[in-house]
């Protein structure tokens, strides 16, 4: 079962997430996306499949945020947003796991565990 897992080991959500998969008997490929980014068009990917827009993975109280002036009412195109998040990883909300042409957002981590049954 592959399933892709956009995971900071600095985040305790995260690695719930984690550990739930593995718990459940599945070894995601990890990606540490602060180390290795993802792309403006892997992010809209990965947008479609949750089923959200971009702004949705802002981490709108990282300091970054602020300093960029960032507010979820900002009216941007989603080409901005996409651009931002990859620009700037530490805005994304994680944890994020993929499998095919569903992704969930780890938030409660057990959300993870939704792509397991499909």
């Amino acid at each position: 079962m592959n399933v892709r897992l956009y995971h900071n080991p600095r985040c305790s959500k995260s690695r719930a997430a984690l550990q739930l998969l593995r718990d459940a008997g599945v070894e995601p490929e990890i990606v540490e996306y602060l180390k290795t980014p993802p792309t403006a068009a892997e992010l809209d990917a990965i947008c479609t499949r949750l089923g959200m827009p971009p702004q949705r993975l802002v981490r709108f109280k990282e300091d970054v945020a602020r300093n960029l002036g960032l507010k979820p009412t900002d009216e941007r195109p989603r080409a901005a947003w996409l651009r931002l998040l990859a620009e700037h990883p530490v805005l994304i909300e994680r944890p994020i796991a993929v499998k095919g042409r569903a992704a969930r957002l780890g938030r409660p981590p057990e959300a993870v565990l939704e792509l397991l049954r499909g």
